[in-house]
């Protein structure tokens, strides 16, 4: 019952179908027999009504049933390609196809037969082995550029009597880019700017532009093996993703690729399975890095240093300090003054404003190697459990996994600088900001540490 309500279209167009083909033969035979009768008349209205009754089935069923037919081949198809060996075969069959042409010898034929009987068995079992495959991927959710990335490949084999041999997953092969016509946003000016001289009239405008159209690294590289899989079992295989540039990749499939049994043909069935990784920037602590932490450091706590009821810290007493501060106790146990520093009474976090550059602003190896600081920062002061939020151009979730999602797709945009409407309170900020120096506003800066990452 559940085959046929999932079939349960296809079964009715067919019937149509075959009771309309049917109809249309009964009228074709009668209109002809009409003619032998000589009942002009008869002809005509039956042989255009077996023409009338063949188009309705034409245009009703046929485009229905085709659609059908095209999505299971799709499902299961096949892609082929000869392999060296399989060259030297063919050869070797066209030369004594040619002799057997030449001289009839039925046993020559008879030899070219078994020969292209086995290219067609070997056609038939490697389609019967890779349909009965399935195929399951595991792919991490975090994934940083320039470490080895963990996954798992399982291949299971669904047929109750035959193994497979010889399986391969591989990833299919990619498309050519094309380019594709699109409008691109622009600035309509009259007269042109030039020097000295300020166009009269600007309005915003659109530009038909043709843009090549690449599709997304893939994150399968690398082939794997399995030699023999079992009739119900499975087999899987662990492998190290590497990612050199953060960015976004995308398998939309999976090539399950065999070359048995004789080796002429190499069978790939392409199984859709849509993975998507984010890759985010390199994590890297740089000679960069070290020198700036230690400012970054000094820079928060003097910020968090307060007068509140929160004991931050204690310390060595110092000549500005007020002697209510002193902690005679401490001081008692080790011979030195010392002093009893409290937090502030709000709450103190530090905020991570990565301020994006606009194009032209940076060069590519200096925007890479900036982002990349960000994401490194980022992800060391979470580690020590700082208490931390992020803000961005364009930033969706303030999390570290969100600013870390951010920082992996980010590129150069014309946008006005976040510094500009950047909020203010008790968050100490630190600005990545690709501004020169001196264009940083005043409020920022007093509770900022701001890192130029263009200079």
């Amino acid at each position: 019952m559940q085959l046929f309500s999932v079939h349960r279209e296809t079964i009715i167009r067919s019937l149509i179908a075959a009771v309309g083909l049917a109809l249309a033969f009964a009228a074709a035979v009668l209109s002809s027999a009409a003619r032998e009768t000589g009942n002009l008349l008869a002809t005509a209205i039956l042989a255009s009504a077996a023409l009338l009754l063949s188009a309705v089935v034409a245009i009703a069923t046929v485009p229905y049933l085709a659609k059908r037919v095209v999505a299971e081949r799709v499902r299961y198809a096949l892609d082929y390609q000869i392999t060296k060996e399989g060259m030297v075969y063919l050869g070797f069959v066209l030369v004594i196809a040619i002799a057997a042409l030449n001289t009839g010898n039925n046993l020559l034929f008879l030899i070219v037969s078994v020969l292209l009987a086995a290219v067609v068995v070997s056609g038939v079992a490697s389609a019967a082995e890779l349909r009965a495959l399935d195929l399951t991927a595991n792919i991490p959710e975090h994934t940083f550029a320039n470490k080895p990335c963990p996954a798992h490949v399982t291949v299971r084999n669904r047929s109750r009597w035959l193994p497979a041999f010889s399986i391969a997953v591989v990833s299919p092969r990619q498309k050519e880019s094309k380019k594709v016509w699109h409008w691109q946003p622009t600035k309509f000016e009259f007269p042109r700017a030039s020097a000295g001289r300020q166009p009269w009239v600007r309005w915003r405008d659109l530009k038909l532009q043709r843009i090549e159209q690449t599709e997304p690294p893939p994150i399968l590289r690398q082939p794997l093996y399995f030699p023999y899989i079992s009739p119900r079992g499975s087999a899987g295989a662990e492998l190290a993703l590497f990612f050199e540039r953060r960015g976004r990749y995308v398998q939309n499939a999976f090539g399950l690729s065999t070359r048995f049994p004789f080796s002429f043909l190499i069978k790939t069935r392409n199984v859709v399975l849509n993975r998507e990784l984010i890759v985010y920037p390199k994590v890297e602590q740089t000679e960069e890095f070290y020198e700036m932490l230690p400012l970054i450091t000094g820079e928060f706590e003097n910020h968090v240093r307060g007068r509140g009821h929160d004991l931050y810290r204690i310390r060595d007493y110092q000549p500005d300090d007020s002697a209510r501060h002193v902690d005679w106790k401490s001081s008692a146990k080790t011979g030195v003054l010392k002093i009893r520093e409290f937090a502030r009474e709000d709450e103190h976090r530090l905020r991570i404003v990565f301020d994006n550059a606009i194009p032209g602003m940076a060069s590519a190896e200096r925007y890479e190697r900036g982002v990349s600081l960000a994401a490194s920062l980022a992800f060391y002061l979470a580690e020590q459990s700082a208490s931390l939020t992020f803000a961005a151009q364009g930033l969706g979730e303030p999390s570290l996994w969100g600013f870390l999602h951010h920082l992996a797709l980010v590129e150069p945009a014309a946008d006005p600088s976040i510094l500009d409407s950047l909020p203010l309170g008790a968050d100490f900020n630190l600005v990545l900001t690709w501004r020169p120096r001196g264009t940083v506003v005043t409020s920022v800066w007093q509770s900022s540490y701001v890192v130029f990452l263009n200079s």
